[in-house]
Parts: C-alpha cells; sequence; structure tokens
C-alpha cells in the first residue's frame, strides 16, 4: 500500500500523541513539522526526523505532503484548514474543528469545493471500545429503547492552563470548557441519541472570574427526535480529572460507563462490557486513549478512496451544541432544530 506523506501544525501538548500515532501506522512518513515557536519546532523536528518550518503556508507548497494534521489554536484551525484543502492536502482537525459556527462553515464549504480531498474531524472517544459497545446496544435495541442519558465531566484547569494567550478568551478560544474539554461528551451523546430537536442550556464561570472571560461550569438539557433525552453537565473547577460518566437507561436496563470501564445493569446482575485498553501514545488518562484509532482509520479512507465518516458535517454537529448551549445562556430560551 502507498505511504501518505505528512505534516503537523502545531507543537503543542496534543502533538506529540499525534505524531506518536502517525509513527506507528505504517502508512505514512512525517514530512514536516510546523510552529511559530522556533524552539519548540525544531526541537520537535529533530526528535520525529523531519523539516521543520515556521510559516505553514510555505510547508504547503510541498507535492511530497499529502496529509495535514491541525493541532493548534482553536482558531486557527478553520484558515489552517480552509488554505490546505484548497492546496490539495487532505486534512484531520483537533477539535472543536473551528472556534465558531461561521468559521466552521468556511471549512465546509472548502471540503466541499475540493471534492479530491478529505477533512475528517477528531473525535476520538467515538472509537473507544465502550463508546462502541455502547453505540451497538443503542443500534440493536438489545435493551429495548433507549428512553434517556446523563453525560457528566468533572474536571480541573489551574488558573495557570489560561496563560496560553489563546486560551480562556471568547475570540480565539470560542469558549470554556464545552468547547475545549466536554465537548468530547457532548459530542457522544448526540451520536448516541441521534438527531437534536432541541436543547436548553446555562453557562457561568464559577471559579476562575477574573482568569478567564469564558466559562468554568456548564449544564444542558437535550432532546431528541427519537423521544429519547439527555441531561449534560461539565466544569473545570472540580480540583481533580475525575472519570467522566455516561448513563443510558434503556426499556429493560442500563448502561453505565465510568471513564473506560462499561458496566450493564439488567434484572438486577450486573456485568461488565468492556474494560480500559493500554495506553501507548503517551496521552493524558482524561485524553482516551484512541487517538490511535482514529487516526488509522482516516489514514486507510485516504489510501482506498472512501468518503471519511467523521468529516466536517459530522463534526459540526458538536460544535453546533455547544455554540447553541452558550446562545440558549444568553437568551434563556431553549434552541429548536427544525432540521439535522
Amino acid at each position: 500500500m502507498k505511504r501518505l506523506g505528512t505534516a503537523l501544525i502545531g507543537c503543542g501538548a496534543i502533538a506529540g500523541v499525534h505524531l506518536q500515532a502517525i509513527a506507528k501506522l505504517g502508512l505514512a512518513d512525517l514530512k514536516a513539522v510546523v510552529d511559530t515557536d522556533e524552539t519548540v519546532g525544531r526541537q520537535t523536528a529533530q526528535r520525529y526526523g523531519c523539516d521543520y518550518y515556521a510559516d505553514y503556508r510555505e510547508m504547503l507548497k510541498r507535492s511530497d505532503i499529502d496529509v495535514i494534521h491541525v493541532c493548534t489554536g482553536h482558531y486557527l484551525h478553520a484558515p489552517m484548514a480552509v488554505d490546505a484543502l484548497e492546496a490539495g492536502k487532505h486534512v484531520l482537525t483537533e477539535k472543536p474543528m473551528a472556534e465558531n459556527k461561521a468559521s466552521a462553515r468556511t471549512m465546509l464549504e472548502a471540503a466541499a469545493k475540493h471534492t479530491n480531498v478529505q477533512l475528517g474531524v477528531i473525535f476520538q472517544n467515538r472509537y473507544n471500545p465502550a463508546s462502541v459497545r455502547m453505540k451497538q446496544a443503542i443500534d440493536s435495541e438489545e435493551l429495548g429503547k433507549l428512553l434517556c442519558m446523563k453525560g457528566i465531566v468533572t474536571w480541573y484547569r489551574s488558573p495557570q492552563y489560561y496563560e496560553t494567550e489563546w486560551k480562556g478568551r471568547w475570540a480565539t478560544e470560542g469558549g470554556g470548557v464545552l468547547i475545549n474539554q466536554a465537548i468530547h461528551t457532548l459530542d457522544l451523546l448526540q451520536w448516541f441519541g441521534g438527531e437534536v430537536e432541541s436543547i436548553k442550556g446555562s453557562i457561568s464561570t464559577d471559579a476562575l472570574e477574573g482568569v478567564i472571560e469564558v466559562e468554568d461550569s456548564a449544564h444542558a438539557h437535550l432532546v431528541f427526535a427519537s423521544g429519547a433525552t439527555a441531561v449534560f453537565y461539565a466544569t473545570n473547577v472540580y480540583g481533580v480529572n475525575s472519570p467522566v460518566e455516561v448513563e443510558l437507561v434503556f426499556e429493560q436496563g442500563r448502561l453505565h460507563l465510568l471513564g473506560d470501564t462499561l458496566y450493564r445493569h439488567r434484572d438486577g446482575t450486573s456485568a461488565v462490557l468492556s474494560e480500559p485498553v493500554p495506553n501507548d501514545l503517551g496521552a493524558k488518562s482524561y485524553w482516551g486513549v484512541s487517538h490511535g484509532y482514529q487516526i488509522r482509520d482516516f489514514y486507510e479512507h485516504v489510501l482506498e478512496g472512501r468518503p471519511y465518516e467523521l468529516n466536517g458535517p459530522e463534526g459540526y454537529k458538536a460544535l453546533r451544541l455547544v455554540t447553541d448551549i452558550y446562545e440558549s445562556s444568553r437568551s434563556g430560551q431553549r434552541i429548536r432544530y427544525s432540521s439535522p
């Protein structure tokens, strides 16, 4: 099978997970990394044996690069992805796909225009064994119809975390705990529940006032077209990074995800359906372990010429819910959808 030439933009914390996944793939050769911090960029390039660029536009001129990983601040995702797509490169961007819906739409338009390349959005938790098992239970109705769900994220981010210039600001991060940390769990809820009929939510800054201009806590109530409902709560001022909790309630039982362990409760008995798998990419435990699975899946779709399912429109769904929670909080009104 052909090997793809790859480059990564943004050598921050998450970059190492992408770079290690690329190295383990056997499907790609890392050609370059890009970062405006020359020291960080050159150190990363030296570590992974590739070229360094300060300007991603110069890197995009190379004909031997097929795939671009975008691992920068949220506000840079859209312009970088659009430039890469227009340069004929496939793009895999970290979540959220952009800092707001308007920027995200420029990515969707570019991807729709340049049909010879693909746009993928990282939501690696969909690839977790437990998540896959939960989706199977919903689709097969092995426990009957899905009735309701809950998602709870209680994490911690210190004031020092926001010393990075783009974090904690509406214009550059696009929000706080919702758009950065808890978007993964919100994405799982909408992936499990299907088409969302309406959402109402509220945000607040409970402990980081004076540090950030965005929210550190949020909650929401979702109604799905199927009739199922969901409640959602997230905060990054808990004090520790506690395991994420997701519960699905069916007509004939419950599935309870705590961290990476999935339990089934039915007829007064309990069973473990999925347990944690080893993390071999150096990721922080609360990031999950499935970046490698998703990156491989994206590359295989590109190499085989198959449309990638977790594409721009699919990645847009979670961003829309996040931004609509913000709008609902400002207006005090429930946001209703007439179509997906």
